[in-house]
């Protein structure tokens, strides 16, 4: 057993912290679902997903862990029903004025991904106001994917790059994966190391393509309502054993 030096602080997971997942990405899934198995209507779901929010964003900031990235919105859920986009819409309004307090104690950092375009300006209003709020602190990132897609987040950073080389910038024969990476939203932030998702689903569901590239993925049949702090740490334990090659042989 590590030494409680090497250990995360009064960790329950007894995991060295060098073993721990520096970027946790969660794609969020079976909010509706499990609202539906409660007999529920579907925004109902939504809310309580809420709280698996709150639950996993503090455990992670007390592990410290240096960012999460939750998929919050991805650029098809434009599609659901217009009274359940409005829910989403005001909870996460509500999330961003009643969490600040609690961000702010805690020293997490908040920072959006994501394209702007639709997302009401009450909403982008808070949000804003929340990352200004909160870019000076120093521990937990935490990274909400609102009207994401990962092929929309690779065609605008084409897009940026083709305007730098029209304009002589850079050369093609310059373009290299740096220089994508840096054109992309997530610029300056690490890799994830381990992707959850919930409700059993076995999809990328277009969630950060270029950036789990080596994630180490983790599934739960759970939904996203009933994920709590004894899924984060079953998931980091199953990471922390893992063999993490990266295309190469062990030593």
């Amino acid at each position: 057993m590590s030494s409680p030096s090497n250990t995360v602080a009064t960790d329950p997971l007894d995991v060295p912290r060098e073993e721990m997942p520096r970027h946790i990405a969660v794609i969020m899934d079976g909010n509706g679902r499990w609202a539906e198995q409660q007999g529920l209507p579907r925004i109902e779901g939504h809310r309580h997903g809420v709280a698996s929010v709150r639950r996993t964003t503090e455990e992670c900031a007390r592990l410290g862990i240096e960012q999460l990235t939750l998929y919050c919105l991805s650029s098809e859920n434009w599609k659901r029903p217009p009274a359940e986009l409005e829910f989403l819409m005001h909870l996460l309004e509500q999330y961003m004025i009643e969490e600040r307090t609690t961000i702010m104690h805690q020293n997490i950092q908040v920072a959006v991904i994501g394209r702007r375009e639709g997302i009401p300006d009450e909403v982008l209003r808070e949000l804003d106001k929340t990352v200004e709020m909160s870019a000076g602190n120093t521990g937990l990132r935490l990274c909400l994917a609102i009207n994401y897609g990962g092929r929309s987040e690779l065609a605008d950073a084409v897009r940026s790059i083709a305007r730098e080389v029209h304009s002589g910038t850079i050369r093609p024969d310059d373009v290299t994966e740096q220089t994508i990476e840096s054109h992309l939203y997530t610029a300056g932030m690490p890799e994830p190391d381990l992707l959850i998702r919930t409700a059993g689903e076995l999809r990328i569901s277009n969630f950060l393509l270029w950036q789990i590239s080596y994630a180490e993925i983790w599934v739960t049949e759970l939904c996203w309502p009933e994920f709590d702090e004894a899924q984060l740490y079953a998931a980091i334990r199953d990471y922390a054993a893992r063999d993490r090659r990266f295309g190469g042989l062990t030593e």
